[in-house]
């Protein structure tokens, strides 16, 4: 049996993992977009209102680091949340040339209201609920230990 025929079975699993975490990532997504439509927000708007609520003060470019988006669209979102007047931004005094986000009263009401009915993590206490709480934690200990080794692999 040659290395080839020997990895297939490996990569058939290697497939069914992935299409089972992105089957999960699929449906988590309708409920986190549910919200933020109910919201009158797009997921990435959410996603910069709830992040400059828990780290106010952030820079664009820490924005972008925290959220793993590009730059240029982080910069339209940001502009139309400014827009909606959901967001301010305010010239650092220590350094002119840096611009810090933060929420405006609008702002964090908005962000405060999607936390009253996460329904992405409503829907997932609610199917944790009916595992065995052993299940659970090796279900977290496997994620934590593959997320590690997927990291480890991106930097060979």
């Amino acid at each position: 049996m040659d290395h080839q025929e020997r990895q297939d079975p490996q990569i058939k699993l290697a497939a069914e993992v992935v299409q089972s975490f992105s089957g999960i990532q699929k449906r988590l997504l309708e409920f986190t977009r549910s919200n933020a439509e109910g919201l009158g927000l797009t997921v990435l708007q959410l996603a910069i209102l709830n992040t400059l609520y828990t780290a106010p003060g952030m820079t664009l470019r820490e924005l972008t680091e925290r959220l793993s988006s590009p730059k240029s669209t982080l910069s339209v979102q940001v502009e139309g949340l400014v827009q909606s007047g959901l967001v301010d931004r305010v010239i650092s005094e220590t350094d002119r040339r840096e611009v810090k986000l933060s929420l405006t009263a609008d702002g964090r009401e908005r962000s405060l209201q999607s936390a009253a009915k996460p329904r992405s993590y409503q829907a997932m206490a609610f199917a944790l609920e009916q595992l065995p709480a052993s299940d659970v934690e090796s279900l977290l200990r496997i994620h934590q230990n593959i997320q590690k080794l997927l990291e480890e692999y991106t930097s060979r």
